[in-house]
Parts: structure tokens; sequence; C-alpha cells
């Protein structure tokens, strides 16, 4: 089977290690930088904008793909699913509409309204400055301000984490509507979460998802979650679906919501197919929807992926035909902590055109993985662009030993100007988590 995937990132690396570890599938590549990782595991590929949707098709046609994989949402955006479904090629990956659900936040809420789901927060959206300064400080000024459309996790500002002021607030949204930020004069702003945020990703077919353990990624540049918001510094998952502040009742329940949107988009004529992402704040009420991702999460499938024991590509197909209740999902029973190095200056200005020097055969001797992610290769160097680097994934039974072997990892990989979050799936940071989601539910 000739298996098309589209993107050039980490996460993307690791859909490919997920295809080739498949039964008889030949990957073909379509990615905006060379990554070298995609590169080794793909037969051909094509140096392409992954939103130039007539170039992919063509090259999609010309290689016979039999099944298309797409990665990042700004193509779904775009109509590539649509697009190459018209030409007679199979996607695992949601339609344009079915994407609606991350490209168009409005449209996410009013559906969650729409179809009475739990989890939802207050929200309303506005394209008056002056009329959104009268619902913040309705608010007290706690709330959450987002553009409508994609900014690549990047455009969300929260009440206490990038202002403290009304003021501060009343001009980011000036500025959202002014510079249509996320590409419309329109914002959004919601009810500020109190609590502790965790991701949930799983297959659908339309009708039905199949759950993955829950991760915690960690948007902050720095360590003890400071600094400028990021893509995401790296995430931990644990060996048994859940997260040391995450009960498996509230799991529960943040699965349902995300399959109550599947039903909901059934409904709206909009089958959703593919991998989704759910995006939760756990609260001292439960969990509350923070955004839903048409894709798998990136850090967070470096933590899934490598875990899966079925078949990627008959989960790929099971989704396409509507057939996902036939299957089982078996996954490791592993803990597991991915970190992200990336180039010095990221999430300000990034240095880049930087070499790094990543020692392979030294990372795979601690057993730690490997996933390029946004680099190019010239000749044999590995050089910075503007964006994260490459990713280590440690994975053991213990969280505490994944952490320590993705540190192994890690310490193969010598640059003058790289920098890495050591903090994240350590005992400080974990238990810092646990301290917290316990004042909140007032158990502290």
């Amino acid at each position: 089977m000739n298996v098309l995937i589209v993107g050039g990132g980490a996460r993307e690396h690791a859909i490919c290690d997920a295809v080739v570890r498949s039964k008889n599938a030949t990957i073909y590549s379509v990615m905006s930088n060379l990554n070298p990782g995609i590169k080794r595991l793909a037969k051909e590929y094509l140096l392409e904008k992954e939103t130039n949707i007539d170039s992919i098709v063509d090259y999609a046609k010309n290689k016979h793909i039999n099944l298309a994989l797409i990665g990042p949402e700004a193509p779904l955006e775009k109509g590539l699913t649509d697009a190459l479904t018209k030409q007679g090629i199979k996607v695992c990956a949601p339609t344009q509409n079915a994407a609606r659900i991350e490209t168009d936040k409005e449209y996410m809420r009013n559906l969650v309204q729409k179809y009475k789901i739990s989890g939802q927060l207050r929200y309303e959206t506005f394209t008056d400055t002056k009329k959104a300064k009268t619902f913040i400080e309705e608010l007290q000024g706690n709330v959450a301000i987002k553009p409508i459309g994609l900014t690549g996790g990047k455009g969300v500002r929260v009440a206490g984490d990038h202002f403290t002021t009304t003021a501060q607030a009343i001009s980011y949204v000036d500025e959202v509507i002014n510079q249509k930020i996320g590409g419309t004069a329109k914002v959004i702003i919601e009810e500020k979460a109190e609590g502790e945020e965790f991701t949930i990703q799983g297959f659908s077919d339309g009708f039905r998802i199949l759950p993955l353990p829950a991760v915690q990624d960690h948007k902050r540049l720095l360590p003890d979650d400071q600094g400028p918001n990021t893509g995401g510094m790296g995430s931990y998952s644990c060996k048994n679906k859940l997260l040391p502040f995450l009960p498996k009742k509230d799991y529960d329940q943040s699965v349902r919501i995300i399959q109550k949107i599947i039903q909901a988009l059934q409904t709206e004529k909009c089958p959703y197919i593919g991998p989704i992402y759910g995006q939760f704040m756990l609260t001292k009420d439960g969990p509350k929807i923070i955004e839903f991702n048409a894709r798998f999460g990136d850090p967070e499938a470096m933590n899934v992926l490598p875990l899966l024991k079925n078949d990627f590509i008959e989960l790929c197909t099971l989704m396409i035909d509507g057939k996902l209740s036939e299957k089982k999902l078996e996954i490791e029973e592993k803990s597991t902590v991915c970190k992200y190095v990336v180039p010095e200056g990221y999430g300000i200005k990034s240095m880049t055109g930087e070499k790094i020097h990543v020692d392979e055969q030294a990372i795979k001797k601690t057993t730690s993985l490997l996933f390029y992610a946004s680099v190019n290769k010239k000749d044999e160097d590995i050089v910075t662009l503007s964006s994260r680097s490459l990713a280590v994934v440690g994975i053991s039974d213990e969280l505490t030993d994944a952490e320590k072997i993705c540190e192994q990892g890690l310490s193969q990989i010598k640059s003058d100007h790289i920098f890495i979050r050591h903090d994240i799936g350590t005992k400080t940071l974990i238990e810092k988590r646990i301290r917290h989601m316990n004042i909140i539910r007032g158990k502290l």
C-alpha cells in the first residue's frame, strides 16, 4: 500500500514510524522542510508547502497513493482531505467542514452549546472592542482571549498568565481584531477555567472513538511554567492511561465529551474521520473543554503512537470504513516522557541555521526515541529552523525512569544554540501538579 504522509514535523515523523511498523506500507512524504527522520523512512518525498493543495493532489495521483494521512491543521483548513477524496484517494483525516472543530473556535463552542455537551465554558464572540470590554468586566477580567482561527497554538492570552488588568486584556482584543490574527477580525472570549490541563487523543470512524492514554503538555517555554507560550515544550503520560492528578471518572467523562462531539458532527452531516484531540482543564467541577484539535497533538503524538500495538494502517482503514467497533485498541502499559530541543531564542526570536550534532547511535543505546521536527539537513549537518527542532522520548514502566531515559537521550545532542525545558516529567513538577489540583478541589 502506498501511503502519503503530509507534514514535516516530529508528529509526522512519529506517524511515519507507526506506519513503518505496519505490514506492506510504502511511505511517500510531502513536507516543507527536509526532515531527516522522515526522509530515511520514505521511499520518496516532495518538498512543498503543506497548504499547496493542487501540488499535493498531483503528487498523490502520480505516485498512485492508496491512503493519505495529514499531520498539521493548516492543510485541513484548506480542504486537502476533500481534494484528495475527490480524486478517489482514501484519506484518514477530517474534511474541511469536520475540521472546523479546530479551525473555527466559534463553531466549536456553538456546536457544544447546540447539543448541550457537558464541559462548556461561558463565552461570547466579538468584532467590536467596546462590546468585548463590557463582557470582560462582567467576568471581572478572569478570561481567556482567543483568535477565532488558527495561530499555531500561540494566539491564546489568559488572565494571570499573560495579562493582569482589564486594559491589557482590551489591548489584546483590539490587536486581534485590527490585525486579523487567526485570519479574521473576530475574537472569542471565554471564562478562565482554573485547574490542570490535559489532553486525550483518540481514533474516530465518524460514529465512535477509541481513546488513547491521557497526556499532559507543557506550553510555557521555561521551567516551572514561566515564559511565553509555545507550540509545546514536552509532555508525559502514565502506564495506567491516567495522570497523577486525573482520576478515572474524569478521564471517562472527557472521553464521553469527545464521543458526544463525534455524534454531533454526524448529526450535522459532516462525519469526523481520523485522529482527534480534546484538550481539557480539570476543575473543581470536573473536566471543562479548552479546545478540540482535528489531528494528533504535537508533542502528544510522540507519547502515544510508540505504544500502539495495533497495526496502524489497519486502524486507519477501519476508521475510513466506519468499522472501529470491530477492533480493540491495544496499548503498551508504559509511561512516557517527551522533551523538545528548540533553537535558542525560541518563543521570542529563534536563532536559525545553527548546527545541531545528533549522535543517533548513542541515543538508540539509551533506548530513548528520537523524532526530528523543524530542521533541515544540509549535506551532513542538521540545522535549526525557527520552530522546535527535535524531540526525544523516554519509555519505561515508571514515569521517573522514563524521564531519566529521556534525559540520557538528550545528553547525546550537542549545540551552542539550543534550549531544553528539563523539568518536564520530573518528580518535583508532578508533585506541584498534584498539590495544585488538591488545592483547587479543596483537599488542602
